[in-house]
């Protein structure tokens, strides 16, 4: 889609860009969101927090796998003197020149049951000695099994798995929800460019009528049909056309660098907004919009984790009052001068040791880290409680005004139409002389301010449409959840 977006842009600007003017570019509201969600910085940083969320997950699963490691020291070579105790209980200074070299290799995996740690080994060790005694010196430990299992601690490999499926999900409803926000945004760049260029318009027609009617009462002024009053006065309409005509066409160009610096399309394009003419015909409840953000949004995954989370500070707080665990090995070792004999003259190699560590007088310390993690617990649901009635909330606002602003634009469509038929009305009207002044400007103003209140409503609607679709990621019009081809983001 992006290659697509450029190539076309590419093939408009063709042939104008030599010439050093500025290519117009048609653009429809559905073109302007789809360069947003495809070019804009938004759009890019969504996918970079998308992508970081899926490499956590990954490094989360790969934690549940086994892990095979190679460990080795080649060489470590020693001449030195070291000091050693006697027999006597006396210390002694003797010379070292040794070579040594080990390898081992390891397999590893995490029992998420238990929250113990199974390891599988098998290494040598080889060791040189020089000078006078000169000699190799080989130990093997062929196999050894090793467990270390924690008691009473909390298993935070058991709370992981509960957690991390959550967080992964919530990252992409988090994606998908930034898209629709990137399409809020590009639907306000895009109606600000539309309310301009109609500024525009507005500004240089009524500097064109504003021009017309000071002809007309210059001769209606010679004629002695009008007062002096009035002919400044239309005159003075004249200059405050001009005056707005310069700040619309001022405004017009900052609006325009804005949507393209959002699109990221280059200077040289001068953007045409096309005004949709149609909208979605949509019916929405609140029960429904509620139902698929409760299926969809992030929010209420967000809602999920902080729960767990909370749980598992108070589980970890709890397990950190005493501590125990049991450290166990089995296997075999061997040591001889060859390597061969090192390997079959094995002998047992068992170790089984339990650590006890018991506070015997922390002031109160550990019992304090529970009830303040107890507290936080309290503290998140309550919090929870409230952001989940704010959320219900303004989601109950946005679609009642979603659902009135289908007839607030039918009134605006209406009232735009009858300012302009009064408008020109009251033209014919003053050109006859049937109207004061007053009223043509008030009848001008009330024309203008028609016109911008349909684009202002219209902005509004298509505003409400994508909120809304951020909030459910649902897409109302098609009838189906919001998606992506997240396997082909992953691999981007």
């Amino acid at each position: 889609m992006r290659k697509l977006l450029t190539l076309l842009l590419l093939g408009s600007a063709i042939g104008i860009s030599h010439a050093g003017q500025s290519a117009e570019m048609d653009i429809t509201l559905s073109d302007a969101i789809s360069m947003a969600r495809c070019n804009s910085v938004d759009a890019a940083a969504a996918l970079d927090e998308l992508r970081q969320a899926y490499w956590e997950w990954r490094a989360f699963r790969a934690d549940q796998l086994p892990e095979v490691s190679l460990e080795a020291t080649l060489p470590a070579y020693a001449n030195q003197y070291s000091y050693y105790l006697n027999d006597a209980g006396s210390y002694s200074f003797v010379h070292t020149n040794t070579l040594q070299m080990s390898a081992s290799l390891s397999v590893k995996q995490n029992i998420r049951l238990t929250g113990a740690t199974l390891a599988l080994k098998t290494s040598v060790d080889w060791l040189r000695q020089f000078g006078d005694n000169a000699s190799n010196r080989f130990l093997s430990i062929p196999i050894a099994l090793t467990l270390n299992q924690p008691l009473f601690a909390v298993n935070t490999m058991k709370w992981d798995s509960r957690i991390e499926p959550i967080r992964f999900t919530e990252a992409k409803a988090s994606f998908l929800s930034a898209t629709e926000d990137v399409a809020v945004t590009a639907v306000g760049y895009f109606f600000t460019l539309v309310l301009s260029r109609e500024n525009l318009a507005i500004a240089s027609q009524n500097l064109q009528n504003a021009e017309r009617l000071y002809e007309v009462a210059v001769e209606k002024r010679r004629m002695g049909s009008i007062s002096q009053n009035d002919l400044l006065q239309m005159e003075l309409n004249v200059l405050d056309a001009r005056s707005t005509l310069t700040d619309a066409r001022s405004t017009l160009r900052a609006d325009m660098f804005r949507l393209r610096a959002f699109l990221a399309l280059p200077d040289s394009v001068e953007l045409v907004p096309v005004v949709p003419t149609t909208v979605p015909n949509a019916e929405i409840t609140y029960t429904d919009a509620l139902n698929f953000a409760m299926a969809n949004n992030s929010f209420f995954q967000t809602i999920r984790r902080s729960q767990l989370e909370a749980d598992y500070e108070v589980a970890k707080a709890k397990g950190n009052l005493r501590q125990v665990s049991v450290f166990a090995q089995v296997g075999y070792t061997g040591a001889d001068n060859n390597i061969a004999d090192a390997y079959s003259r094995l002998r047992g190699n068992q170790v089984v040791e339990v650590g006890v560590s018991l506070p015997l007088l922390d002031w109160g310390k550990r019992r304090g880290q529970v009830r303040a993690a107890e507290s936080s617990r309290r503290a998140t649901e309550s919090r929870i409680q409230r952001e989940s009635m704010d959320f219900r909330h303004d989601l109950f606002i946005l679609v009642e005004r979603f659902c009135n602003q289908r007839e607030q634009l039918h009134i605006a469509a209406r009232a735009d139409e009858i300012a302009r038929q009064r408008y020109n009305s009251y033209v014919e009207s003053y050109l006859v002389g049937n109207v004061s002044v007053l009223d043509l400007n008030d009848s001008q103003q009330r024309k203008d301010e028609a016109r911008r209140q349909y684009y202002t409503e219209l902005y509004s609607f298509w505003n409400y449409w994508y909120q809304l679709r951020s909030l459910t990621l649902y897409d109302f019009e098609h009838r189906g959840d919001i998606n992506a081809d997240f396997d082909r983001l992953f691999k981007q």
